[in-house]
């Protein structure tokens, strides 16, 4: 499972709606097929703290949501992971939506009253999700992270939601302990240093798209 398709379950309830309403689900989403992207090595990030991505294949994957969010890379090669991260066509939500529901993980319930009733995707089958949160609680508590744990653990903690949909997982954390583990477990990832590298950028270029839109939201009331 693409680390994409964990993140979109692990963002959304049983029931199909968001577990925060307020987190930026599209940031994450797009971040995460970034990483899955340079797993399958068809994408690179340069050194640089805000790194530029650069496409080193274009051959089709295989899935729908790779395929679309590669599609949309080749036509910002060269562009910082910041901007990506923003970008709703890298995050592909439709196509991890519908792949997950081929599978038959979700269902898709449409957007309705003219897009007024956001569309949701409740759960069918769980035990995906349960395995996924299985292994971050064993990460959470001192086991060796995968790079698909230190991707999804940093994004989270990205958008700031990661003791909300943690909440169980976490164990006896607090939220200071499991920020600190969540920083810790970025450093260990075990990985090329072409994925680690992209653990490494993902948390402060989520942090920072998140960030400015809600400086200059307040900037403006004050004004």
């Amino acid at each position: 499972m693409l680390i994409a398709e964990s993140l979109f379950l692990l963002l959304r309830r049983d029931d199909g709606k968001p577990e925060s309403a307020m987190a930026q689900r599209g940031y994450g989403l797009a971040a995460a097929l970034v990483t899955d992207l340079v797993l399958a090595e068809r994408i690179t990030l340069s050194d640089d703290k805000d790194p530029r991505m650069t496409v080193l294949a274009a051959d089709r994957t295989g899935h729908p949501a790779l395929d679309a969010a590669l599609a949309r890379l080749q036509e910002r090669d060269g562009k910082r992971l910041s901007s990506l991260v923003t970008d709703g066509k890298v995050a592909a939500e439709s196509r991890l939506a519908e792949a997950l529901a081929a599978a038959g993980v979700i269902e898709v319930e449409e957007k309705r009253a003219l897009g007024l009733v956001p569309a949701k995707y409740p759960v069918r089958d769980p035990e995906l999700e349960r395995r996924v949160r299985e292994q971050l609680r064993v990460v959470l508590q001192g086991g060796t992270p995968r790079p698909e744990d230190s991707t999804l653990l940093a994004i989270l903690q990205g958008l700031g939601v990661a003791p909300k949909v943690l909440a169980e997982e976490k164990g006896t954390l607090g939220n200071r302990d499991l920020k600190r583990r969540i920083e810790q477990v970025s450093q260990d990832v075990t990985a090329g240093e072409a994925v680690a590298k992209a653990v490494a950028a993902m948390n402060t270029a989520i942090m920072t798209a998140a960030i400015l839109p809600a400086i200059a939201a307040g900037g403006a009331a004050s004004g």
